[in-house]
Formats: C-alpha cells, sequence, structure tokens
C-alpha cells in the first residue's frame, strides 16, 4: 500500500470513528460517558483535518491532544462511588466496539509510520498512533469501571487493603 493510498485509508477510517462516535453520544446516558464520546469527536475530526491537509500537500505540525476534554470524567465520577454506575447494554456494547476500532487505528497507524519516507507524513502516523493508544487506554478504564465500580476504585487509586 502506497502512502497516497494509507492516508486515503486514514481518512476513511477517522470519517467512520466520527459518525461512530456521534452515534454513541445519542445513545449513551450517563453524562461522563456522553463527555468521552464528545471529546473523541473533536479528536478524530482533527485527526481527519490533519489527513485532509497533508493529502493537500500542506505543511502541518501535528500535535499530541487527545484526552484534554476527558481528564477529568474519572475524578468526577470518583464523587459518586457509593453508587453503582450501571450502563445500558447498548452502552457496553459501544464501548465494547470502540475498543476493537482503536485497536485497529493504532495498528494501521503504527504500520504506515513504519513505511513513510516522508518525515511529516511519518511524524502524523506516529501522532495518530499515539492518540489512538490514547483513546484505547481511556476506553479500556472505562470499561472495567462498568464491569467492577469498587475494584476499579481500589485499583485505581492503589489502595492499600489491611487485615485486621
Amino acid at each position: 500500500m502506497s502512502i497516497q493510498d494509507a492516508i486515503e485509508t486514514a481518512i476513511r477510517m477517522e470519517t467512520d470513528a466520527i459518525n461512530f462516535y456521534r452515534e454513541a453520544t445519542g445513545k449513551t446516558s450517563h453524562p461522563a460517558g456522553k463527555r468521552m464520546f464528545e471529546s473523541f469527536v473533536k479528536d478524530e475530526t482533527r485527526h481527519l483535518r490533519y489527513l485532509e491537509d497533508i493529502l493537500k500537500g500542506l505543511d502541518i505540525d501535528p500535535r499530541i491532544e487527545c484526552t484534554g476534554d476527558v481528564k477529568t470524567i474519572f475524578s468526577d465520577l470518583k464523587d459518586q462511588m457509593m453508587e453503582r454506575i450501571s450502563a445500558t447494554a447498548d452502552e457496553r456494547e459501544a464501548i465494547k466496539l470502540a475498543l476493537d476500532m482503536e485497536k485497529k487505528g493504532y495498528d494501521f497507524y503504527k504500520a504506515a509510520a513504519e513505511r513513510a519516507d516522508d518525515p511529516k507524513v511519518k511524524r502524523l502516523f506516529e501522532v495518530l498512533t499515539t492518540e489512538e493508544q490514547r483513546h484505547y487506554e481511556l476506553l479500556d478504564n472505562t470499561h472495567s469501571f462498568l464491569e467492577d465500580t469498587g475494584n476499579w476504585f481500589m485499583w485505581e487509586e492503589m489502595s492499600i487493603v489491611e487485615g485486621g
């Protein structure tokens, strides 16, 4: 696959991701989940803009910026520790699908970065690889939180359980 083909494939992937995260935002009832998916829409839209600009031959300087809007989601949820956070089956399924999508994106961008000769294109794919990894980690953390909130808090906070 040529770099031109890789960029065009990446544009399709980012467009699909934007559509997926917009739909997930609409179907998610929990405010923290909505904010996470909305943040991903912003990230994926920025990725798309970078890819379109590099395809046009524009000089770009991609920067790692993802998860800026979602850093406080879990700290916000700590206030609800005594409540059991429940997600609908649709929300859990959206997270599982998003995990798979981000993993595939990571693999694609990593391979594309390794093949790229142009330093700008290589840097863009490296940035996208890093951002897809961060999205995956956030989604994985969200999945763990929803599956077992109590243990999530214990491990996330590095709590020490002492015997009496």
